[in-house]
């Protein structure tokens, strides 16, 4: 679904298992659209069987479409930190593989100074070196309909995210 580029910005976020990931963004005021899917992988079309085996080279990501008037990158990349554990290699949870990596892909390159920004002050937060990539996005494919609001479909679905943190993503403002 496109928007009028001049209302909305995107940005492309893994950050393990795509359900509650994309379950934690739509709570956040000020993301219009969320969108689950296959990002920067090296084969056409994947389907989530195939994204399993560990051979296609997605990873699992939402598609966050915002309103940069409400909310800008550096609060919703501040957000994903909060949700993501930043130096686990190809792991969010108890998810394991390629597809579960996390990483930041951004479309538009006047992004990269503020992914940078937050990127750098998060990892002082930590000893041990992020494994979040930051990566210009090669491409992206929807997941199946069945992946699509996962959550709001199945409210006892899995989720690897504790429940308090959409509580907390629901309620977060920007800083003025």
């Amino acid at each position: 679904m496109q928007h009028d580029s001049n209302n909305v910005k995107e940005i492309y976020l893994a950050g393990g298992c795509f359900w509650g990931t994309e379950h934690f963004f739509k709570q956040i005021d000020g993301v219009v659209e969320t969108e689950v899917g296959y990002a920067n992988g090296h084969t056409e079309h994947p389907t989530y069987k195939e994204v399993c085996t560990d051979k296609t080279g997605f990873a699992e990501t939402v598609r966050v479409v915002y309103n940069p008037v409400k909310i800008g990158l550096r609060f919703l990349l501040k957000m994903y930190f909060k949700a993501i554990d930043p130096v686990s290699v190809n792991r969010q949870g108890h998810d394991t593989g390629t597809q579960y990596r996390t990483g930041i892909y951004y479309t538009a390159a006047s992004d990269l100074p503020v992914i940078e920004e937050v990127y750098s002050d998060e990892q002082k937060l930590y000893k041990e070196p992020f494994a979040v990539e930051k990566l210009p996005l090669k491409n992206f494919y929807t997941a199946e309909e069945y992946h699509q609001d996962y959550l709001d479909k199945n409210p006892e679905g899995y989720c690897h995210l504790p429940l308090s943190l959409f509580k907390f993503a629901k309620e977060a403002k920007p800083q003025p």
